[in-house]
């Protein structure tokens, strides 16, 4: 099944508010390996200008893919989500994810293509503080795999 061209353009409602913690920001930060102490240690987050820890960049992937779980669930888009395959990230931060923010993310799907018996989609997810201010735009590309 195509992926519903007419979906380009479309504006997917806000996520709920996520609350950002020291703790999953730590866990984060151990998974991925990043070693700079301001994603675990406050004095040295403050010292360095930080209200509080700060989540290392690829943290972001958390709320991209809670709003892209709207696109996902979309029976009527077309997607069959077992042949994704990831085909790239970008991030655009206006500033670092700091511990205590509560965030929003607004998707649009930006891209819908095909070429060479594949499916191509570009989401773009602006994460937004609850009171409006972006943090962080992500730009989302997958692979639809074709048959064969």
């Amino acid at each position: 099944m195509p992926l519903d061209q007419s979906y380009l353009g479309r504006v997917y409602p806000p996520t709920p508010p996520y609350e950002v913690g020291r703790e999953k920001i730590r866990e984060f930060a151990d998974a991925v390996f990043a070693a700079d102490p301001v994603h675990r240690d406050l004095a040295e987050a403050r010292a360095k200008g930080y209200a509080d820890v700060i989540a290392p960049p690829t943290f972001a992937i958390i709320l991209s893919q809670n709003a892209g779980q709207q696109l996902v669930d979309d029976d009527t888009f077309g997607m069959d989500y077992s042949r994704v395959v990831h085909g790239g990230q970008t991030f655009r931060y206006e500033r670092p994810i700091v511990a205590g923010d509560h965030l929003v993310t607004v998707m649009t799907v930006e891209e819908i293509s095909s070429r060479a018996g594949h499916a191509f989609l570009t989401t773009r997810h602006e994460v937004s503080t609850v009171q409006g201010e972006l943090v962080v735009t992500i730009w989302t590309r997958l692979v639809i795999r074709g048959e064969g």
